[in-house]
């Protein structure tokens, strides 16, 4: 087995300037993690809804603006408070056109992580992966062969961390126009559901309550959910099926 080529000064330089957006991205998220969340709360939002709402009645296009690139950083940085954010959407501008801001921004800062990761890391894993032999190439065709299938399947389960479904396409060479479709209509019924949520939050404010968060998970929201998941396995399940007749 012949050792890896040493990397020239110049080559370990480019390398890690390839992974600075990457590296940049995890250090603002672990200190974010814990600095920002106490500010990114549904307590900070009780607080200042009078003020938010009285300025998005002044400037409402500034208000859509600051709010996008607000959740652009949230989520780009993996900074805590994506929940808040979708809620606070719901609220400032209702369930439409709130649901369809709230996934704009998630988009645009899931396409950020997507590029930092493929571009700092992608390259060079995905030609370890086209080398490589086993379980690792058969996950990897795998992949290839059902890249709609599982984009919107890492989208749908709720259980798959939203930075790791960034990743995970940026490793394998998925295409960027895959990426970016699966990934707007694949967060839509989660955020749908968090957005009217918020679009209801002055009733829940008016009584003094908390709004319940793991609405997601109770078996009337839940299970259709699933059921787009499912739908979206469909095509890989049939095609494996195929295969082993």
């Amino acid at each position: 087995m012949t050792e890896p080529k040493a990397q020239t000064p110049k080559e370990a330089q480019h390398t890690i300037l390839r992974r600075l957006p990457i590296i940049a991205i995890l250090v603002v998220a672990v200190v974010g993690a814990f600095t920002l969340r106490d500010y990114l709360s549904f307590e900070t939002l009780a607080q200042n809804r009078e003020a938010l709402l009285a300025f998005r009645d002044a400037n409402y296009l500034m208000t859509v603006l600051v709010f996008i690139a607000a959740y652009v950083v949230i989520v780009s940085f993996s900074l805590p408070g994506a929940t808040i954010a979708t809620l606070t959407g719901g609220f400032l501008f209702a369930t439409f056109p709130g649901v369809v801001f709230n996934v704009a921004g998630a988009t645009i800062g899931a396409t950020i992580i997507f590029f930092a990761a493929r571009w700092g890391l992608g390259e060079k894993l995905a030609a370890r992966m086209e080398a490589s032999e086993g379980k690792v190439k058969v996950i990897k065709d795998g992949i290839d062969e059902n890249q709609w299938s599982v984009l919107f399947l890492i989208r749908l389960v709720p259980a798959v961390p939203f930075f790791v479904a960034n990743l995970i396409p940026a490793l394998v060479g998925v295409p960027l126009y895959r990426f970016v479709i699966s990934t707007f209509l694949g967060i839509m019924p989660g955020a749908l559901v968090y957005t009217s949520v918020g679009a209801g939050l002055g009733e829940v404010f008016a009584r003094g309550e908390t709004p319940d968060l793991g609405i997601i998970f109770e078996p009337h929201i839940l299970l259709p959910i699933l059921g787009l998941a499912a739908l979206a396995a469909l095509p890989m399940v049939l095609k494996r099926f195929k295969k082993g007749a």
